[in-house]
């Protein structure tokens, strides 16, 4: 496994990280308890220490399965999480309607509005929770979730500077954030994309190069473009009410036959590294410049050791050169 610094931080973190968004259910079909802690266990068996949660993962629920898992093996991993997201107040921006299960609107039975807050007084409450809910008395790296418009930035850095300087987090980290908005936050460490071969945003918007100059960790999120990229998906898989995959655009026969195709082309590449396409895929994904650490979701302990072997694969520069050309084939024409 290949570890990298979380930016100037001095926590060194496994280039592979859980991403433990889907085993909190939401938007993801639900989830089994008993299978997302043995995927925490054989996460750190198998070299990741890097556990990526969100109280807006499920409400909670995502939170407090990563602190029952890391039990007795606090010192073992270090820990992000997220504010900004209520769901149980409507101050600040709003953001959606959901359910239990995911997204909704104003119509649906029992929709929540969830709201985009960065107050000062709104981050000491979701600390407190989310120390609650992981069963510890420090964050590792604690990241604003979504960047809102009714609270100045440097309000909600001083905030964080002051849980940073009381020692209940060690390192500030921002989600979904714009250059400009960084540049107001000032000394961060990291900053959490979505980023994969089919999104490719964050080049364009210049996020890459300004962390890339600045020591900035990107955390890379979504990286294997919820398990599109893997070569698994067929174009009659059908999803559970809930799953954010259901009426997803790229999720369709066509566009999924398109990847699986392009994807076909990198087996030959994949076997002389004695890999799967989704680990060749994540390799190639961390060795694009600025991109330092991938939050890898996972359900069970299979794809655990699956995520985690991409994690010291090392491409020659004529393997990302031909990954790269086979790409441009399909999605830059």
């Amino acid at each position: 496994m290949i570890y990298r610094e979380i930016g100037k931080s001095g926590l060194n973190a496994s280039v592979i990280a859980f991403g433990a968004w889907a085993i909190g259910g939401w938007m993801w079909g639900g989830s089994d308890e008993k299978d997302s802690i043995d995927a925490i266990y054989a996460a750190i068996d198998n070299g990741i220490n890097l556990i990526d949660t969100a109280p807006a993962y499920g409400f909670g629920y995502s939170e407090e399965i990563v602190g029952k898992a890391v039990k007795g093996k606090r010192d073992k991993v270090l820990i992000a999480t997220k504010c900004g997201l209520r769901w149980d107040l409507e101050k600040g921006e709003f953001f959606f309607y959901t359910t239990e299960k995911g997204a909704a609107d104003e119509s649906t039975p029992g929709a929540m509005k969830i709201y985009k807050y960065l107050h000062p007084e709104s981050i000491r409450y979701e600390i407190e929770q989310s120390l609650r809910r992981l069963q510890t008395d420090y964050i590792d790296l604690y990241q604003t979730h979504w960047q809102e418009s009714t609270t100045p930035i440097e309000d909600t850095m001083a905030e964080l500077t002051k849980l940073k300087d009381e020692g209940k987090i060690r390192a500030i980290g921002v989600s979904n954030a714009t250059v400009e908005q960084m540049k107001r936050y000032g000394a961060i460490d990291s900053d959490q994309e979505k980023y994969n071969m089919l999104h490719r945003k964050i080049e364009e918007q210049g996020n890459l190069d300004y962390c890339y100059e600045n020591k900035i960790a990107v955390l890379a999120y979504s990286p294997l473009s919820q398990g599109l990229l893997t070569g698994k998906i067929s174009p009659d898989r059908k999803y559970n009410e809930g799953d954010l995959r259901r009426n997803n655009p790229l999720f369709t026969p066509e566009n999924i036959n398109k990847v699986n195709s392009m994807l076909k082309e990198f087996e030959p590449i994949a076997e002389k590294h004695e890999v799967s396409v989704a680990q060749l895929v994540c390799a190639w994904t961390f060795n694009r410049k600025g991109i330092t650490h991938l939050l890898c979701g996972a359900r069970n302990r299979r794809q655990v050791i699956e995520n985690a072997g991409a994690g010291s694969v090392q491409l020659s520069r004529e393997d990302i050169d031909t990954i790269n050309s086979i790409y441009s084939k399909y999605f830059e024409q």
